[in-house]
């Protein structure tokens, strides 16, 4: 059996208390045991060194040179215990640490500078790296071990995937304000079919293309395709200049640097489309990204949906 198994942490601070006070007295009260205790542990300390560390008289204990030669080593040893220490209380309240999440582009462009901004004011000292990244690489990042969570809106039925839903939230129909369907509450599939539609390339936004050609299916009208788009940002754009109207889940198009749009609930059917928490079952979150998902539940809780 190997010393540092043998070795343990009251037994190097027994040593280093009786070599710093020099009586068995002094360094018990240090440590809050007896000095029975501390005699003990000295034994124990040297009969797994076999060496004697202090040489014993009726009035005091004397330092050997082998305790001079490993008085130092004790105290580096207890020190970095202690900074270890004093790491993981720093890590478990949040004064330091990192957190590593992913999250889809169109999520991250629109709904986390709130969070991150928020996260930052509590938490200053924990690094947050986001990586923002395209639908179709989401759920491989997220099965990353390097990355504590996704967010974003991915359909899946893989058992090794945790799936909660940070935020309700369903398709809403976007045109410009001068568009005929502007002003108005409600539209349906229906209403929405005449007009050409600015859509998500099939393949792209987990799924998205399969919920309009789903729904569409559902309230027996054939969309026009007019333009077809990877990112929100184009689809806005291109809607804001009349180019056709597009549909998003609306907490994505409720802000927008465009002033000309107009949303609006889009049902008959009404389609479901959260944004949810997503993680390979059974990992563990570190208390930075505990905080970093209770602060996005927070804001993402205020956020206002058709």
């Amino acid at each position: 059996m190997s010393i540092e198994s043998q070795l343990s942490l009251k037994q190097l601070r027994a040593f280093v208390a009786v070599y710093r006070s020099g009586k068995l007295s002094l360094a018990a009260i240090r440590l809050s045991v007896t000095e029975s205790a501390v005699s003990t542990m000295l034994r124990q300390i040297e009969a797994t060194l076999n060496l004697a560390l202090f040489d014993r008289t009726s009035r005091a204990l004397t330092p050997t040179q082998a305790a001079h030669d490993t008085i130092a080593v004790a105290e580096r040893i207890l020190q970095d215990v202690a900074r270890l220490g004093t790491h993981f209380e720093a890590l478990s309240d949040l004064r330091r640490g990192r957190v590593h999440i992913v999250v889809t582009a169109t999520v991250a462009a629109v709904l986390m500078p709130a969070v991150v901004r928020r996260f930052s004011a509590v938490y200053p000292d924990v690094k947050i790296i986001l990586d923002d990244c395209a639908p179709d690489q989401f759920l491989s990042r997220v099965a990353a071990d390097h990355v504590d969570f996704g967010i974003g809106t991915p359909e899946s039925d893989d058992p090794q995937l945790e799936l909660l839903p940070l935020l309700h939230d369903h398709l809403c129909l976007v045109c410009a304000d001068d568009h005929p369907l502007a002003g108005l509450e409600d539209v349906t599939w229906a209403d929405v079919a005449p007009y050409p539609l600015i859509a998500v390339r099939t393949g792209l936004g987990y799924g998205m293309r399969r919920k309009l050609d789903a729904a569409a299916d559902r309230a027996g009208v054939r969309l026009i395709i007019g333009h077809e788009v990877n990112f929100l940002s184009s689809a806005l754009w291109m809607t804001a200049g009349g180019l056709g109207v597009t549909i998003w889940a609306s907490s994505l198009v409720a802000k927008t640097q465009h002033d000309n749009l107009w949303r609006c609930r889009l049902s008959s059917p009404r389609v479901p489309m959260d944004i949810s928490y997503v993680n390979t079952r059974g990992r563990t979150l570190s208390p930075a990204a505990e905080g970093f998902l209770k602060v996005t539940r927070d804001v993402f809780g205020e956020v206002v949906t058709l």
